[in-house]
């Protein structure tokens, strides 16, 4: 798929009629860059409207190799030439129902309080394609309640790695703990059967948490989460929790 054609898919994806400032907002991120350490994960400020990114870490040229001025010259266009071509049309698939999503079943009030992930692979400054993560959260939205400047972090993973490529939307509950809304495999179809509650449970027993801490993180009872519990082990043909746990640590991507 040429440039041309992924901007235009892009663009109608984000498509929005305001041009907001967030020139003090921004500053304050991009001070803060300066106390973080070096690590396998940068963050950049995006911006859907004029396909630009308002600020890129110096983490950037430490996870991949790259320019800095590559990304401030070229923006997205250029970001995008550096996705790996069989990754682009899941890539944009993924945007476009994640924002139709957030749109037709999100309030506008708890869209501050979402987070998007998505991952693809994208060619270094040594020519190798890696792994990255990209995980979203909206900053700022037009008078529709539509995002269009982002916080994005991305995490660079070797390229031996073997990823699916998913997309995930969760909403941060009372309790300060993510809620799964949205969720899709475009790869493959492993987890398809999975409930988003039963991806929330599968999520949180990764991290060792007990049947009781669940319950309380999602605000449902214990024995509502050992029922899901029961009924994840049956819809993947799993003999035990321990089994399932073993199998995600491998693919984290897949929750």
């Amino acid at each position: 798929m040429i440039i041309k054609n992924i901007k235009h898919t892009y663009q109608d994806i984000f498509k929005s009629y305001d041009n907001p400032s967030l020139e003090k907002h921004i500053q304050k991120i991009i001070e803060l860059d300066v106390y973080l350490p070096y690590s396998s994960t940068f963050f950049c400020i995006t911006n859907t409207q004029d396909l630009s990114f308002e600020y890129v870490s110096k983490n950037m040229n430490a996870c991949l190799g790259l320019d800095k001025e590559l990304f401030d010259k070229g923006g997205m266009k250029y970001f995008w030439s550096r996705i790996h071509p069989e990754d682009i049309e899941r890539w944009l698939q993924a945007l476009n129902e994640l924002m139709n999503f957030t749109l037709k079943e999100i309030d506008g009030k708890d869209r501050l309080k979402m987070s998007y992930t998505w991952n693809y692979r994208f060619k270094n400054a040594q020519d190798e394609y890696v792994n990255i993560i990209q995980n979203t959260t909206p900053l700022e939205f037009d008078t529709n309640h539509k995002p269009i400047i982002g916080l994005a972090h991305y995490t660079v993973l070797h390229p031996n790695i073997k990823m699916q490529v998913c997309a995930s939307a969760k909403l941060l509950n009372q309790q300060n703990e993510y809620e799964t809304k949205y969720f899709n495999n475009y790869s493959q179809k492993l987890l398809n059967a999975i409930s988003n509650r039963e991806r929330d449970i599968i999520r949180l027993l990764v991290l060792d948490y007990s049947s009781k801490q669940i319950a309380e993180k999602l605000e449902i009872s214990s024995n509502t989460v050992d029922t899901h519990r029961r009924n994840i082990l049956k819809k993947l043909n799993i003999s035990s929790t321990g089994e399932l746990i073993g199998m995600l640590k491998m693919n984290r991507n897949l929750l």
